[in-house]
């Protein structure tokens, strides 16, 4: 019987140690921290950027703006100034100028808000032109579908329809136009838009005959550049990031504003694009600077072709019609006079006219993730050192090397404690950021390796040299841990040497507090087993010595480089 209960006692306390070690390991392996400090890193991220005037409305988009490759740009109003002035009309077939003037006012109407209504008016007005004689009976808008606008006007007796718009839609229209006509009228088109001008078409026709529009003339409009858009897209090519632009103009307009703003020259009509098998269209679409004569709807359809292609897609909008776009792109940006619709669908919105934003936008992100990286390095290759120790203190000492109390602390400190990298000061890089898990896994194995070879050293010396008791070396590795832990942050946070880069207050202030509070519970004995200040002193400084000498080492195999940028 006492054969019997001590077997069984012996099997208790070996059920008790394994529970004590796998509960050990759980504790240390387990990123328990992970998305409380990702939160808090793109939240104080989302704080910056508000500052910046780009309001975040979906948190990840931050992450994703770190890993932007292509922004697709919307001409009017981002790229341009969106602050039209009509140049001298133009006018066909007997009509005058101020025919041309007059008929584009009647088809249009001041409470739609619509900039081009809104520019024929007042140009109308300051030309003196009189329509009081003139009744508007019917108005249609103007629809990104159809491309004009359109409206009944009574005169008396007389009645008689005017529309305005697009010229390739409204010189359609006139059917009954000579050839002769229709070809200068495009060719007055063709040489204003070389010029960079925006060109309306007006024509008029009986109420009642709707194929017998007639063409009384052009209106030239200027939209000039922001003056920063150059700028802005030079600055977005030194960041790594392909611009692209959209614009419902035709290829002339387009290419002249493209080559003002150094965009590029490569400008496709998307009409020619969709005749394209699928594959050919996201080649296209990958290798061209611009698309012309777009449909709101095509937008859609070039952010996914763009995706399939492996691209991580931004794009700016500001109609309802942009929405689905938006919504579809990693990251949408709605404009500062977008709709509520689109601002609703998109995961950034800026506050201020103008791109600058944007390139704000993309240099925070980018050191968000720099931010991310490191407590992702820091922690990787701690639970590798963690691991790594266990295992060896298992097979070696034949028990946990460090107890569950003094888990729970390591945890705390390591994990929660460096929570202090979200406000760390950190630069920001010239390409791209992607997540590459390979990389990472192998950076952090190699430096959670060498940590457990400094460490099995210190557990050397601690018991030859110190003879530490059981309970006083699991102390011991506890304070190494910790202080192993808060220096290797100094290295993991840059990508040169690690004094190559001030460190954030906050991260100075919070690591340094976690080593004199653990350097004094170590001392006094509180919670764990206590340790002479002599033993405290020689683990902090061999901790320091050790992640100094990794440094060393990272940067002599050129490691750093090759890993630490993720």
């Amino acid at each position: 019987m006492a054969i019997v209960a001590a077997d069984s006692a012996l099997v208790h306390a070996d059920i008790l140690s394994l529970l004590n070690l796998t509960l050990t390991f759980l504790l240390g392996a387990v990123p328990v921290a992970l998305p409380a400090v990702f939160a808090v890193v793109l939240s104080v991220g989302a704080i910056e950027l508000s500052k910046k005037g780009a309001l975040v409305t979906r948190l990840d988009s931050i992450e994703d703006a770190a890993s932007m490759e292509v922004l697709l740009l919307d001409k009017t109003g981002t790229i341009t100034q969106n602050r039209l002035s009509i140049t001298e009309p133009i006018s066909f077939l007997g009509f005058k100028k101020e025919d041309v003037v007059l008929f584009a006012g009647l088809a249009s109407r001041e409470e739609t808000k619509d900039v081009i209504d809104l520019t024929v008016i007042k140009y109308a007005r300051a030309a003196g032109i009189d329509w009081s004689a003139y009744k508007q009976v019917v108005f249609t808008p103007f629809e990104p579908a159809t491309k004009r606008s359109e409206a009944i006007i009574d005169r008396g007796a007389q009645r008689f329809k005017v529309t305005k718009g697009a010229p390739q839609v409204i010189i359609s229209l006139c059917r009954s136009m000579s050839e002769e006509i229709r070809t200068q009228a495009n060719k007055t088109v063709e040489e204003l838009s070389e010029k960079g001008y925006r060109t309306i078409a007006v024509a008029i026709s009986e109420a009642e005959a709707r194929d017998s529009f007639r063409l009384v003339g052009l209106l030239p409009l200027a939209d000039p550049p922001r003056p920063d858009s150059k700028g802005v897209i030079e600055a977005l090519k030194t960041l790594g990031v392909k611009t692209k632009m959209l614009t419902g103009d035709n290829i002339a307009v387009a290419k002249e504003i493209a080559r003002q703003v150094s965009i590029g020259d490569k400008i496709y009509r998307v009409s020619d694009l969709k005749v394209q098998s699928e594959a050919e269209q996201a080649k296209i679409l990958d290798e061209y600077d611009g698309f012309a004569e777009i449909y709101p709807q095509d937008k859609y359809r070039v952010v996914k072709l763009l995706q399939s292609r492996g691209h991580m897609v931004e794009m700016t909008g500001d109609g309802v019609n942009d929405a689905p776009a938006l919504k579809q792109a990693e990251v949408g940006i709605a404009v500062s006079n977008s709709t509520d619709v689109a601002k609703a669908s998109a995961s950034i919105v800026l506050t201020e006219p103008g791109t600058r934003q944007i390139i704000e936008a993309i240099k925070t992100s980018r050191q968000i993730y720099q931010r991310m990286l490191t407590w992702v390095i820091n922690k990787v290759s701690k639970v590798i050192q963690f691991v790594g120790l266990l295992v060896l203190g298992y097979f070696w000492l034949q028990g946990a090397i460090i107890s569950v109390s003094g888990m729970v602390l390591v945890v705390f400190a390591n994990d929660f404690v460096t929570m202090s990298v979200a406000t760390d000061n950190v630069g920001y890089t010239s390409s791209p950021n992607l997540w590459n898990v390979k990389k990472i896994t192998l950076g952090s194995l190699v430096i959670g390796l060498l940590l457990v070879a400094g460490g099995a050293v210190a557990v050397v010396v601690g018991i030859e040299y110190f003879g530490l008791k059981w309970g006083e070396l699991q102390s011991y590795v506890m304070l190494m841990l910790v202080f192993t832990s808060q220096f290797r942050v100094y290295v993991v946070r840059e990508r040169r040497r690690c004094w190559s880069s001030r460190p954030g207050r906050e991260l100075l202030i919070a690591s340094t507090a976690t080593v004199i509070g653990f350097a004094l519970l170590g001392v006094c004995g509180i919670i764990v087993p206590q340790l002479t200040a002599w033993e405290v002193l020689f683990i902090l400084a061999f901790s320091a010595a050790l992640t100094l000498s990794l440094d060393l080492a990272l940067s002599l195999n050129h490691i750093r480089c090759l890993v630490l940028n993720g």
